[in-house]
């Protein structure tokens, strides 16, 4: 009987490019896979932020309880959509190779802004991440950042429409759907950080499908696993989850990766970073020991605020 890997994905653009990338990697193994797509919850409210909604499963719950009822074999996530922490009875069992983690500035089409320097003052730039927001008000406090929803291609429409003059998206959503060309500018870290694990492609897997695990582990791309390795440690280590305003990402600085990252309120106005050297043997360990460095610098108070205000939720 020839084995067919049953995939489950969101229905988005972005979530089925991403799909038929995994798909085509186990086909080049000799595997013939099919789709099985969702909508999830955070596909379906699109009139509230993310920080109102809550963030567990937001975007998994309905992908996961299908894998668990062995409806599915696996599912493909966007590994910043994932909490730090497995879920009962499912593992990421592989990471494939990590597109450009950066974040991206697109404009309206015609428009001359070529950087965030280049925008008005007053110019009204949208996102739905308090972890953009806030690096954006801590680098231009004048603008006027404003909740922006929906998929890459409704955002984009959005912008085109002039609800907004410019928007950061991440780039690997960009390029993964063919539209790098709208990208107008890169923010590079460590002066701006993206989401940990942001750029890379998740594929979870039942911890007791043992079979299968063995399969799909052909497809981890190693030093991808390394960095983001340490990426999420510092996140799981600052109990952080998606909606708080943490930025991280390993930097190679010649032969030596360095894990940099950030925490800030959401005024942007209260900014700490720090960076740590990354050990490839233990990845970790680099996570947890800046996240260690970042409390000891007042981290815990910032969460605290977040938290209090709702704007945090762990």
């Amino acid at each position: 009987m020839t084995l067919v890997v049953r995939i489950g994905t969101r229905s988005s653009a972005l979530a089925m490019a991403q799909a038929h990338q995994v798909a085509a990697l186990l086909t080049s193994h000799g595997v013939d896979s099919t789709l099985t797509e969702y909508t999830t919850i955070g596909d379906r409210i699109l009139d509230r932020p993310l920080s109102a909604i809550g963030e567990k499963g937001l975007f998994t719950a309905e992908l996961e309880a299908d894998l668990r009822a062995n409806r599915t074999d696996c599912a493909v996530h966007s590994l910043k959509d994932l909490p730090t922490a497995d879920p009962e009875g499912l593992t990421v069992v592989a990471l494939l190779e990590r597109e450009d983690p950066r974040d991206a500035l697109v404009v309206t089409q015609g428009s001359t802004v070529r950087s965030l320097a280049d925008l008005p003052q007053g110019a009204r730039i949208g996102t739905s991440s308090l972890r953009r927001r806030a690096q954006l008000l801590a680098l231009r406090p004048d603008l006027d950042v404003q909740e922006l929803r929906g998929n890459v291609g409704t955002r984009l429409r959005k912008i085109d429409e002039g609800q907004v003059d410019a928007a950061l998206l991440a780039a690997a959503g960009l390029n993964r759907l063919g539209l790098g060309n709208r990208i107008v500018s890169l923010l590079d870290p460590p002066e701006w950080l993206s989401a940990p694990g942001q750029g890379a492609i998740a594929i979870q897997s039942r911890t007791d499908d043992v079979p299968m695990r063995e399969l799909l582990e052909k497809l981890d791309h190693a030093p991808t696993r390394r960095a983001i390795t340490a990426e999420r440690a510092l996140l799981a280590a600052l109990e952080g989850g998606c909606q708080v305003p943490i930025g991280a990402a390993v930097v190679r600085d010649g032969e030596t990766l360095m894990l940099h990252a950030c925490i800030a309120d959401l005024t942007g106005r209260t900014v700490l970073r720090g960076v740590h050297r990354v050990d490839n043997a233990a990845p970790a360990a680099a996570g947890v020991a800046l996240a260690e460095q970042l409390l000891s610098d007042g981290a815990g108070d910032i969460l605290n605020q977040l938290r209090a205000t709702g704007g945090g939720r762990a």
